[in-house]
């Protein structure tokens, strides 16, 4: 894995409408991340936070998208900010935020592949768009709108459509989906990992599986990383947890076996809600598992 690592703040909570998941970054950045890979021999760039728009209190007439202008206009920025990190040969690490930041971060990365494969690791699919959104918030559209799918402020991010194709996309720990989303799964034929092949199978196999699928197919693959993939007993501090998630353990190998592949050519960690946590213990998980999938090891 590239030795440099360049950290982005994306303190955005405009994606949905409970506050606190805005200084995610800094809750992750508290929990001792520079100090952790500094520890495993990476050199670490913090750029800081990318500048969040405010809240829009006039909603756009032609759309239920909430705060669609302000979450466009940082997406941009953030895949502006991509770019450059990835120019600079560096290893582009970004923090949420809700997951709506996605959209400009798969915006950013993307550019500089040809076949980029994305692991989603999260309790829900992110495939919504206005038509099937129950609630209007762009958090729950990102992976739809890097695919193609959606209104056209979101898929033009960067100045181009198609992120990332289907057949290069794994869901992993899916648990709540939305109708709409369910449709969109089996019509693109996206793969999706549920709780329920993980308990059936156990991570191990999800993840060699994973991992052979996408090495196969791809020329880079990013990871975006949703804390409420996890259980919430193990990761309190989101904003729309779902119980029956993936075990602390479970996430630690996961993220282990991905460092094992050297798969791994962007990552993000999103949904970090300090506001809703317990001593900020879901930013310390956060910070564990990027341990993990950058090389940490007990012996």
């Amino acid at each position: 894995m590239n030795k440099k690592i360049s950290i982005i703040g994306m303190p955005m909570d405009l994606g949905q409408t409970r506050r606190g998941v805005d200084m995610g970054p800094s809750a992750i950045r508290y929990a001792g991340i520079v100090n952790r890979l500094e520890a495993l021999g990476y050199e670490i760039d913090d750029k800081g936070d990318i500048e969040i728009g405010q809240a829009e209190r006039v909603q756009s007439e032609d759309t239920n998208l909430k705060n669609l202008k302000a979450v466009t206009e940082a997406s941009e920025k953030l895949c502006t900010s991509i770019q450059k990190v990835i120019e600079e040969e560096s290893f582009p690490l970004i923090f949420g935020g809700d997951h709506s930041i996605a959209i400009g971060t798969l915006a950013g990365v993307s550019k500089s592949y040809n076949n980029l494969g994305v692991i989603w690791y999260d309790a829900h699919g992110d495939l919504n768009t206005a038509e099937t959104s129950p609630s209007g918030n762009i958090h729950g559209m990102p992976l739809a709108a890097s695919l193609g799918i959606g209104h056209e402020s979101l898929t033009t991010i960067g100045g181009y459509v198609g992120k990332v194709r289907p057949e290069n996309i794994v869901i992993i720990g899916a648990r709540s989906l939305d109708e709409g989303e369910r449709i969109l799964i089996k019509e693109r034929g996206i793969k999706v990992y549920t709780m329920h092949e993980i308990d059936r199978m156990g991570m191990t196999k999800v993840m060699e599986e994973t991992i052979k699928y996408l090495s196969g197919r791809t020329d880079g693959v990013h990871l975006s990383l949703d804390l409420d993939g996890l259980d919430p007993q193990d990761a309190p501090g989101v904003g729309t947890p779902v119980i029956g998630g993936i075990s602390y353990r479970e996430s630690h190998l996961a993220m282990e076996m991905l460092a094992e592949a050297g798969l791994i050519t962007s990552a993000e960690f999103v949904e970090v809600n300090p506001i809703l946590d317990e001593k900020n213990k879901t930013a310390s998980v956060a910070v564990a598992l990027m341990g993990s999938l950058f090389g940490e090891k007990l012996l």
